[in-house]
């Protein structure tokens, strides 16, 4: 592999359940009505579009541009303190490393990217990150894998790619990465899309060996 492209959310930081509480919670106090599909509806989203979600599709009273800021400002605040780091995350995007440029493509804002970043001591290394908010749209779209390898100067077909959601597989499929999954226990991806990937790993930390046997 000429890189490898990581997702932030449910790979190296366990969030999706914080996102998915502080969603929940702007919704139902701004008069919005929670469905059973919204969670993974919105995994992969930008913010943009999942803060139109919030105020079109569950109803919630509040401009999108308000939805976004409640929901962006809590994750902030909680990241402030410390990332929810994943066990071996930081360690296992240095070993990766080690073997190949390393970029971030994540449908969390610029910020909380930058967060991460800085608070594992990865940003000097880890020079491409990319939120879905800077491109045309999120996932299950491919547009934030194609601009990452873009950055990292390689064909995305050259590139491997590591996710957890349905939306993300979907998104590093269609962008024609190898695609490593690392299936969220929460929120299991869906069994048709983890057939399409290279290896199902149970924890991120068995990537680099993956890797080495795929070399």
């Amino acid at each position: 592999m000429e890189a490898v492209v990581f997702d932030l959310d449910g790979v190296l930081v366990d969030s999706e359940r914080a996102w998915d509480e502080i969603r929940r919670a702007v919704v139902a106090e701004h008069g919005g009505t929670w469905t059973a599909e919204a969670t993974r509806a919105m995994q992969g989203m930008s913010t943009p579009e999942w803060a139109a979600y919030l105020v079109e599709t569950l109803g919630a009273r509040l401009s999108a541009e308000r939805a976004a800021q409640l929901v962006v400002g809590e994750m902030a605040r909680r990241y402030a303190e410390q990332p929810p780091l994943l066990p071996g995350a930081a360690e296992t995007v240095r070993a990766v490393l080690d073997r190949a440029p390393v970029g971030i493509a994540s449908s969390s804002p610029p910020e909380l990217i930058r967060a991460f970043l800085e608070y594992t001591d990865l940003a000097a290394r880890v020079r491409v990150a990319v939120s879905s908010e800077q491109v045309s749209a999120g996932k299950p779209e491919p547009d934030v894998y194609l601009e990452a390898a873009r950055q990292l100067g390689v064909d995305a077909s050259a590139a491997a790619a590591v996710e957890d959601s349905t939306n993300g597989l979907r998104a590093a499929l269609a962008a024609g990465m190898t695609v490593y999954a690392t299936p969220n226990p929460h929120f299991p991806p869906d069994p048709g899309v983890l057939a399409s990937v290279a290896a199902v790993l149970s924890d991120v930390r068995e990537l680099p060996a993956a890797l080495d046997a795929a070399a």
